[in-house]
């Protein structure tokens, strides 16, 4: 996720530059990359043999432009020069807003999560005032009930909120572990689930309230017009914003809130790396200047991993690692273990206790009912529909991958999803007694200790630090 997340700032870094210019680049036909089959936003019509053979000019100025695209993963073509020196600012940002670790951090982060909300709201309102946006607002709101019995839709919902919520991925337990051991973790989960699911409400207002004006603008209909994924945010949306009055304010507002609603995900992650390797070695890493000399080591190498990626061929290795190595599938996987280890190894039972030592609350029964069942079940049940109703990659609904690059995506994909069993085999191996006794001689805490006691160990705790150094007396 760390070196997809970058490319996307990278490219959305790209266009905020052009936001600036005179007249948008991806509003016209007129510039050296456009084709004979380019038709400018204004002019473009779902009418005739030319509707069929276009090509709209927010596509060019995204495929010829930016990525330069090639014929294929096999032709991976030169370095993206102009891609480049965004990349590196990027790169150059991320490291100094989390060296320090989550002090300086979560300075940051008050802008970087809060800013985006502005501008959100200013998109929001602008997108409901134009032309057409209650038909895209009608589109968004109205359900379709016979889509439920397509297990494709439940699947897209489940890997939506796993990745919206950072479950299983370890951002919610690296951030966790640097709260005061009373921290009421109850609150901030219900916080952190009402403001995350607002938030996603709020936006599809926004975004298609412009898509119905841009679908109004076309006289076309919304399916037409609606992209996802990279094109989303690439390709509809700069398109919308170039048909608006004032389009260069509009494009400014929009790919700000993508650059730092990106630099926050970008940050977690990193952050999840650096303390998941410092609480491995902590007597290497925790000296003065070895976490920033690490953090660049890092970075450097991620950096260059990813030339590939703004190569003329870097967009179908970008679609590689995001659909096998980032997918909902992995997550899945990696879920089951964690509700079977959280519900039945660390005990479902032992988990209220802990929370109410912590909080002084015990949690509802039914989020036991949920640790033991429910979740490992639904979990189990949605890898296995996600592994039936697996499609091949492919780019842009035409370009069918080599062979080759499908056995390294799923190399990429086993990648991650192997580390968990095989882990459990290797302490069971190595471990005396059962997988459950090796567990819980190492992850369970010893209650005997009062709430008090371990309020008043807090302050010679480092933040951070694994479980047994949090939980062993002064």
């Amino acid at each position: 996720i760390c070196f997809t997340y970058i490319i996307i700032l990278t490219w959305a870094l790209f266009y905020l530059s052009f936001s600036f210019s005179s007249q948008l680049p991806w509003a016209s036909c007129t510039n050296p990359w456009n084709t004979d089959y380019c038709v400018d936003s204004e002019n473009q019509t779902i009418n005739g043999t030319r509707q069929m053979n276009s090509t709209s000019a927010a596509t060019e100025f995204w495929e010829r432009r930016v990525l330069a695209i090639s014929g294929g993963i096999e032709e991976v073509g030169s370095v993206r020069w102009e891609l480049l020196p965004c990349l590196i600012v990027m790169w150059v940002i991320c490291y100094f807003c989390i060296w320090k670790g989550v002090k300086s951090t979560g300075k940051v982060v008050y802008f970087t999560a809060t800013f985006p909300y502005v501008m959100l709201l200013i998109l929001l309102i602008r997108g409901l005032t134009l032309p057409g946006a209650m038909q895209g607002v009608k589109f968004y709101l109205y359900p379709e009930p016979e889509r439920l019995s397509d297990p494709q839709v439940w699947m897209e919902a489940v890997s939506q909120i796993l990745f919206s919520y950072s479950v299983s991925a370890g951002t919610l337990t690296v951030l966790g572990s640097y709260n005061n051991y009373n921290n009421d973790c109850y609150k901030d989960c219900l916080w952190m689930c009402l403001l995350n699911s607002g938030t996603s409400v709020v936006a599809g207002f926004a975004v298609f309230s412009v898509l119905g004006f841009m679908a109004h603008e076309q006289g076309a209909l919304i399916e037409e017009v609606a992209e996802s994924g990279p094109g989303l945010a690439f390709i509809a949306y700069p398109q919308a914003v170039a048909m608006m009055p004032l389009p260069q304010l509009w494009a400014i507002c929009f790919f700000i809130m993508i650059i730092l609603l990106g630099l926050d995900t970008q940050f977690v992650m990193m952050e999840v790396v650096m303390t998941s390797v410092t609480d491995l070695f902590p007597d290497v890493l925790r000296r003065t200047g070895r976490r920033e000399l690490f953090l660049l080591f890092f970075c450097l190498i991620c950096f260059i991993c990813q030339l590939i990626m703004i190569t003329e061929g870097g967009m179908y290795v970008f679609q590689l690692f995001d659909y096998y190595a980032c997918n909902g599938t992995c997550l899945l996987f990696i879920s089951v273990f964690l509700s079977l280890a959280m519900g039945w190894i660390f005990g479902a039972e032992h988990m209220c206790v802990v929370i109410e030592d912590m909080t002084g609350t015990r949690p509802n029964p039914f989020f036991k009912l949920c640790w033991l069942y429910l979740t490992p079940l639904a979990s189990l049940v949605s890898f296995i529909c996600s592994l039936v109703e697996y499609q091949p990659l492919t780019f842009n609904r035409w370009y069918v991958y080599p062979g080759w690059a499908y056995v390294l995506g799923w190399l990429l994909a086993l990648s991650s999803i192997l580390l968990v069993p095989g882990l459990a085999l290797f302490q069971i191996c190595t471990g005396t007694g059962s997988l459950r006794e090796v567990s819980v001689t190492e992850l369970i805490p010893d209650l005997s200790l009062t709430r008090k006691k371990k309020a008043e160990l807090q302050p010679q705790i480092v933040s951070g630090a694994p479980m047994e150094v949090l939980l062993t007396p002064g």
